[in-house]
This record gives structure tokens, sequence and C-alpha cells, in this order.
């Protein structure tokens, strides 16, 4: 064949067609690899547009270097906020340490970054739009893979079929239950519910964080400039209250009886809480799964390992999944490529979702012996002991993908 021949067929052979729903994280960076490796990627999203602003996030280890093959790093170092100071208080509100967050957190001061996440939103979809079609306020209705493709009623009402169907739609991940069943078989409640939201920073804070612990109760408030502040309120609770999740009244009276007679800025907190228009609110949980694909359908990041923000790391393993994901798809068909993703990556994915076992005990003592031996560890605490062998979140070396020719 000739070289005239081989460009022609290149021409001529149809892009297969994939559908990815969510427009989060794993969402758009998915999209930007499966396009490179050749793929026609169409991104369906609930939302009316990709979501802007929001709490801010990491990228550590292994993801960065996703985004340095991306293109982005720049731009996200251009947005990295320099959090400087993390104080923890009694419950009277008393210091108890004044630290560096990298000491708390582990993390590597000039390397990696912290940024909020619509900034991270806003550079993936930005790298993707000219290449990619999105579908903004809709979503999958149902499919079916009983042909050769996946055929797709979408909830506006049109219909498509697509080669491959991809779940990077969060944590209650809609294409996960219609995939595999109800979330509860998957869902691993880790004994904590947490809300988040904005509110006017009148505090005189900058680029820090401010922690009060009670036994089982937290407050925090993390200024990440100068004019709002994300109020943080996390509450030990034996069972996941799964009927205060999708109603927003429910969640504020769940939380302001459990933080009721809280100290420190707490009132303060609970009053902005009622008129929020930006509340999040959800259980501490992971999503642990036997595997993430299913015929022509897959699942990558919150939806297939939510490792929930105990660890850190669900942004990063997010972006490292999908880069993981497409590139196992680039020279393979379904069936391969999924193994082939869920062989190279599970081992990065468990390693970091066992983080939990030091994050909740740390930030978050459930009884009053064990928030005084927290903090007792802080006050004397200049820096996290240091992880043996290669730390998690690097503990995966990306490989150099070959697009199908």
């Amino acid at each position: 064949m000739t070289l005239t021949d081989q460009l022609t067929v290149t021409r001529t052979t149809p892009r297969r067609k994939v559908l990815i729903s969510g427009a989060g994280i794993a969402g758009p960076a998915l999209a930007y690899w499966l396009n490179r490796y050749g793929y026609a990627v169409t991104v369906v999203e609930k939302a009316g547009a990709p979501r802007s602003g929001g709490y801010p996030v990491d990228v550590r280890g292994t993801a960065l270097e996703v985004v340095r093959r991306m293109g982005i790093l720049p731009r996200l170092r251009e947005s990295h906020i320099d959090l400087r100071r993390l104080t923890f208080l009694e419950g009277d509100g008393r210091e108890v340490a004044l630290l560096h967050p990298h000491t708390v957190t582990g993390g590597v001061a000039g390397r990696d970054l912290e940024v909020r996440r619509g900034d991270l939103t806003d550079a993936l979809c930005t790298a993707v739009r000219d290449d990619v079609e999105f579908l903004f306020n809709d979503s999958i209705d149902t499919f079916d893979q009983s042909g050769h493709g996946v055929d797709v009623t979408f909830r506006g009402g049109s219909r498509r079929t697509f080669d491959m169907v991809f779940g990077a739609d969060g944590m209650h991940s809609r294409t996960r239950d219609m995939l595999f069943g109800p979330e509860e078989q998957f869902h691993h409640y880790l004994g904590y519910c947490f809300a988040v939201f904005t509110m006017r920073n009148t505090f005189g804070l900058s680029h820090e964080t401010v922690m009060w612990n009670a036994p089982g109760r937290a407050a925090a408030l993390y200024a990440v400039g100068d004019d709002e502040v994300h109020a943080f309120l996390n509450f030990a609770q034996p069972e996941p209250p799964f009927g205060a999740i999708p109603d927003l009244r429910a969640q504020r009276d769940l939380v302001a009886t459990v933080f009721e007679d809280a100290g420190w800025e707490v009132p303060g907190m609970l009053a902005a809480l009622r008129d929020a228009d930006d509340v999040f609110f959800d259980a501490v949980s992971q999503i642990r799964m036997p595997r993430w694909s299913s015929g022509r359908v897959a699942l990558v990041g919150d939806a297939a390992w939510a490792p929930s923000f105990l660890t850190g790391q669900g942004t990063s393993l997010a972006l490292v999944g999908a880069y993981m994901l497409a590139g196992s798809l680039a020279d393979r068909d379904h069936a391969t490529g999924f193994a082939a993703y869920e062989h190279s990556t599970r081992e990065f994915v468990t390693m970091n979702q066992a983080l939990i076992g030091n994050g909740g005990a740390t930030l978050f003592p459930t009884t009053p012996q064990s928030l005084k031996e927290r903090n007792d560890r802080l006050r004397n605490l200049s820096a996290m002991p240091a992880e043996e062998g290669r730390p998690a979140h690097s503990a995966l070396t990306l490989p150099e993908f070959t697009p199908m020719s």
C-alpha cells in the first residue's frame, strides 16, 4: 500500500464515537485524551455549563505529570492557592498549634498544586472545547448494549448510538446504577458527614485555614483570598443520613442540630448556612467496586472509586484514571482496553484509598481522649512522618501510549 493509499484509508475510516457522562474533572480529562487518540467524543452534563467556583482541590504526585502532558500545568500554576497557615483550636477557641499546611498533608512545597475546583474544570474544558461536543442541560436516561454499540436515550428526548459510554458522573453516579445496580452495594461509609459553603470573610483571614474541634465535630474557615471563606462543618454520624442527602432543608436542619451548642465562630457559620446558595452536603464515604466496566460501558473517577476527601486524592485519582483509561483504549478494542485499564490502575487506586487510615484520626477525633492525644501530637509536630518507600500519590509512573493507526 502506498503512502497515498494509507492516508486515504485514515481519512475515510470512521472515528469511533464515545459518550462521556459528566463534565466535572474526570470527564473533560478523559475527553481530552480520547480525542487525542482519534475518538469522536461527546460529553453530556446535567448542569447548564461547566461549574465555576467550588472548594479548593489538590493536584499531587502522578497527577502533576498528567496535567503537564495536557499542557495546562502553567495555567494551573498561575491559579495555585498559596496556603500559608493552618491553625488548630481547642473547643473553647484557644490555639492548639499553628503549622504550615504541608506539615499535616505531607505535600511538597513548590511542586504540589492547590487550586479552586472551578479553575481546574475551566482549564480542562478549555483544552477540549474546540474538539469535543458538549451537551449541557441533559443527561443519559437509558442505555442498551444489546447490539453492536450502546444505544442511548437522553433525558431531552434524543437518541444516539455510541461505540462506548463512560460514567464520569461522581460518587452518586447514575451510570453506575444503570450498569451495576444500586449504590448501597458499593458505598462504604466512613462515619462522618460534612457541609461546605462560602460566606463573607469578616474574620481577617487570608491564605490560611483555621480549624476548631470538639469530640466528633469540626468547623473550619478556609480563606483562599481576602473576600470570602469556604466554611466547612464536619461531624461524626453512626449511620449515613441518606434521607437528608437529596433534601437541602433536611441537610441544614441536621447540621444545625448537631452544632447547636458549639462555640467559636460556629453560630455565625450556621446563620450563613441558612442563606447560602452553594451548599454541598454529603456523607464521607468511598466507592469500592470489584470491576469498573461491563460490556461497552466503563466508569472513571469518583463513579468508580471515590476515595473521600480524607485522602486528599480524589482530584488526582480522577486525572490519572482518565489518562490510564484513554491510553488503554488507544490501540485496543473495548474489551481488552477495559481489562488493561483495570489491571494497570487498580493497585494505584487501592493504595490511595488506604490513606483514609491517617486522615480521619488526625483531623476529626471522635472522643475526648483521642482529641487530647491528637492535640498533643500537633503541639510536638514539625513534619509528618515520612512514608516508607514511594508515597501513594506518586506510586504510578505514567506510561506512554501510542494511538491506534
